[in-house]
């Protein structure tokens, strides 16, 4: 099936302003709250929330196999439950409806007053009911730096990391949409040259520039998804800020990996892009030196040129960008993941959620965590109010913004934001 939505010469009779993350191509899907107090699934054009649920209710979707209540919903899993082809068919129809040459929709003044909203009215939910989430550490760059620092650079990888998309099973609950403040976390650490280790706040914590993609239901238990169609069982994608406790994760991760030091919060973007409004900006990823055993050879264009910013805002200051990267930087691509996850049989459902791992590129600049930026806090970075930074303080905003731009159209993910709120005091433990 064709898909229409991302005819590069649409326009819309929405306004749309010229940088927008969210022109017509976009069309991405989330859950809001209304200014009535309604959850609703929900899309995005320009400045412009767009309850789904009235739209269908209305007669806008009609000729399309939809449940009656498939948009009246607290999350998109339904929605994406229903598979590739329900995506298309909605996306395809709501371009065609706010084409700038349609006036059905346009001209009904009773209709749009239902539909449409102005984006500052509703309050962003979290988009799907994450039921498990796995996160990979699949940019080279990253895990050679963080390698290069640990051990040394003759065995800044380990000896598996070329040949499988490494990765661990995280904590589901604690992933908050964006907007959402973070507690800083408590744990135990192992202060420098002591014996014993001390429980208190995190001193060193961090953000990572990941992108997150979430799944349908994808197979059986015990069948795997081969790599050619695992981007069919991928429904799309999100700015994803895996905070980390670097001085807690240094005492805990041995034998088993990170355990407090990642569960206490991620932050992903409210609006899911779609695989299908990717498409235009598909991109060759890194050379795969070794060749990938056969499950995950993946011919073609098998990244997105996706531009990622990272800035920190101080309390009551500008923000200062600190991050500028690419997911074209990840090693492992997304299908592989998937395919590597699901080879031993494991089952993918619908919602669940993928971290890319650290993406950071070969400059310093493009670097994906506080960790590499300041080469663990010895190089600290300058913030625009003359402070500076090792790690992230109380008080300071971390902003991650998205998007793709071939010259034709710019499709983007808006904002993930997470500020940080002081610790819980010890005696409340």
């Amino acid at each position: 099936m064709k898909i229409t939505a991302n005819n590069p010469k649409r326009k819309s009779w929405l306004p749309v302003e010229k940088d927008s993350d969210f022109p017509i191509q976009n069309i991405p899907f989330g859950v809001f709250l209304t200014k009535d107090d309604i959850t609703t699934i929900g899309t995005r054009i320009g400045n412009s929330a767009i309850d789904l649920a009235a739209f269908q209710q209305l007669g806008y979707f009609e000729g399309i196999p939809l449940t009656d209540d498939i948009f009246m919903q607290d999350s998109l899993n339904d929605f994406i439950a229903d598979g590739r082809t329900t995506w298309r068919l909605v996306r395809n129809r709501i371009a065609e409806v706010f084409d700038k040459e349609n006036n059905k929709l346009k001209n009904n003044k009773k209709h749009c007053d239902e539909i449409i909203f102005d984006i500052d009215e509703v309050e962003m939910l979290l988009p799907v009911d994450i039921g498990d989430y796995t996160d990979f550490y699949s940019s080279k760059d990253h895990a050679t730096n963080v390698g290069t620092m640990f051990r040394d650079p003759e065995n800044a990888l380990l000896p598996n990391w070329l040949h499988i998309p490494v990765g661990y099973h995280g904590r589901a609950s604690s992933i908050v949409v964006s907007g959402t403040k973070i507690r800083r976390p408590l744990g135990q650490t192992l202060p420098q040259g002591a014996k014993e280790p001390v429980f208190g706040p995190c001193k060193l914590l961090d953000f990572e520039v990941e992108m997150g993609f979430i799944t349908t239901a994808a197979n059986d238990l015990g069948k795997p998804v081969p790599v050619a169609e695992a981007r069919n069982h991928i429904f799309g994608m999100v700015l994803l800020n895996d905070w980390s406790a670097r001085d807690i994760q240094k005492w805990e991760y041995v034998p088993l990996g990170p355990f407090l030091a990642k569960n206490f919060a991620s932050t992903i973007s409210p609006w899911v892009v779609t695989l299908d409004a990717l498409e235009p900006y598909r991109s060759k990823g890194p050379e795969q030196d070794p060749k990938p055993l056969p499950y995950l050879e993946e011919e073609g264009l098998n990244s997105y040129d996706i531009k990622l910013l990272t800035s920190i805002k101080p309390k009551k200051q500008k923000e200062t960008l600190v991050s500028a990267t690419n997911f074209n930087n990840l090693y492992w691509s997304i299908a592989q993941q998937l395919a590597h996850q699901t080879v031993n049989g494991c089952n993918v459902r619908a919602g669940d959620l993928y971290g890319s791992g650290t993406i950071s590129g070969k400059e310093k600049s493009s670097y994906g965590s506080m960790l590499e930026l300041t080469w663990k806090g010895t190089e600290p970075l300058k913030m625009s109010d003359g402070t500076e930074r090792k790690f992230i303080l109380d008080g300071d905003t971390v902003i991650m913004r998205g998007h793709c731009d071939n010259g034709e159209v710019r499709i983007g993910f808006g904002e993930c934001i997470g500020k940080i709120k002081k610790a819980r005091s010890l005696e409340d433990i």
